[in-house]
């Protein structure tokens, strides 16, 4: 279950959630955090929350992952909605916490499948909404 490289593991219950997210839309979001060596859920967005619900639950000086259900309406005038992975590193995050995020991040990834759209943020002028709706569309 651990990652050779970062020795992390996913807990159960992130796959879990995310598939409830994805299948079932019971959440807006996910926001995940490192845990004593394991990825595990550290808050859950319920469907009626907006972006800025999303944007404020991550720390300002702590790394997380983070998934957001993103709907919008295409070029082509259809509703559609895609899975925003957001790797969240603020420059004010201490940095052994960022080489630990960063080394598992793509492990995590894999864990959750049906993601469509990634994002590095440092600052959170780098995930405004619009940079997000350019992405995805």
């Amino acid at each position: 279950m651990a990652n050779a490289a970062s020795g992390m593991a996913v807990e159960d219950d992130c796959k879990l959630k995310f598939l409830d997210l994805k299948t079932k839309r019971n959440y807006r979001f996910i926001v995940f955090k490192i845990d004593e060596q394991q990825v595990v859920v550290e808050k859950l967005g319920s469907p009626d929350e907006s972006y800025d619900d999303f944007t404020a639950s991550l720390p300002a000086d702590e790394c997380r992952y983070a998934v957001f259900d993103f709907d919008f309406v295409s070029k082509e005038n259809v509703q559609k909605s895609k899975i925003v992975f957001v790797a969240w590193s603020p420059d004010t995050s201490k940095v052994r916490m960022k080489m630990v995020y960063a080394s598992s991040k793509d492990r995590f990834k894999r864990e959750l499948d049906g993601i469509q759209v990634e994002l590095q943020a440092t600052d959170p002028s780098e995930m405004s909404l619009d940079i997000v709706k350019a992405r995805a569309i």
